[in-house]
């Protein structure tokens, strides 16, 4: 029998937060987790039931049309953050830490996330990477931070990899991600994001972790799913990868619509006189 969403476990929490995502995951119930960059989007998608909102650094190319995530600061991910919290009455908010805030070193990385916690108002942050970082999400989690990993297909770090392909396709890149993943446990993270991987892998690595995973290009055995919102509402109207399923076209909608109001003021239709004081 299907479930409508207002009668679901998860929806019936007044605030969701790291220990009802765990126990979604132990009851098998997905998680679900979509982008948003600034109020009013945020208060869309929490008003629809959003389990948890990415305040993705993905903002670098969907909100200041960047080519990649590495040029956004810290600075404006605090920006983006604090305007989606102020609209958040349910959701669990996450941030992505930026390129260049965390990689250095840990102090910095701590530095980096105190900063997102105290000045946004957010529930956790985010980092990509597994072992090379695992002092930094140590004293991050020490702090009393909650921290998501990030594993598979990491965009920071896309000029070393050099191409946006699936990854851990072959047997040594999947055994570092399944150890990655472990070590990000172990470190204290209460959820890890695997991008872009083989499905079974992905599945695989959902079985031996206790703490829920995200998938995004990695399948259906992962414990929630995520996506750009920009990508799934169709805002977005030049990438179209395998994973991206279309919920709407309101890029076209909204294209539409521009249209006709310029059509209604260059004849003189807009305003009316319902429409005038």
């Amino acid at each position: 029998m299907s479930v409508h969403p207002s009668e679901d476990n998860s929806s019936k929490v007044k605030r969701v937060t790291t220990h009802q995502l765990q126990a979604m995951k132990v009851r098998g119930e997905k998680i679900a987790m979509l982008t948003a960059y600034d109020f009013s989007m945020a208060r869309i998608l929490d008003q629809a039931g959003i389990d948890v909102i990415l305040v993705g650094d993905s903002a670098s190319n969907v909100m200041a049309g960047h080519e990649t995530t590495l040029p956004i600061t810290l600075d404006q991910m605090i920006y983006h953050a604090s305007s989606v919290v102020r609209a958040i009455q349910r959701a669990f908010v996450i941030v992505d830490i930026p390129f260049g805030s965390y990689q250095g070193n840990s102090s910095e990385a701590l530095k980096s996330s105190i900063r997102i916690m105290k000045e946004s108002g957010a529930h956790g942050v985010k980092v990509e990477g597994g072992e090379e970082i695992q002092q930094s999400v140590e004293r991050i989690v020490k702090a009393g931070v909650p921290v998501m990993g990030h594993l598979g297909l990491t965009p920071q770090s896309i000029y070393q990899f050099g191409t946006y392909t699936v990854r851990a396709k072959e047997k040594s890149e999947a055994d570092k991600l399944i150890r990655d993943a472990k070590i990000l446990e172990e470190c204290g993270c209460f959820g890890v994001v695997l991008e872009k991987v083989p499905a079974a892998l992905a599945q695989e690595v959902s079985s031996v972790l206790s703490i829920p995973t995200i998938g995004i290009g990695a399948g259906n055995g992962t414990d929630g799913q995520v996506l750009v919102v920009h990508d799934m509402l169709g805002i977005t109207q030049d990438f179209q990868p395998r994973f991206l399923r279309r919920y709407a076209e309101l890029g076209s909608t909204m294209d539409a619509a521009v249209k006709n109001f310029i059509m209604d003021v260059k004849n003189k239709q807009f305003p009316n006189a319902d429409e005038s004081y």
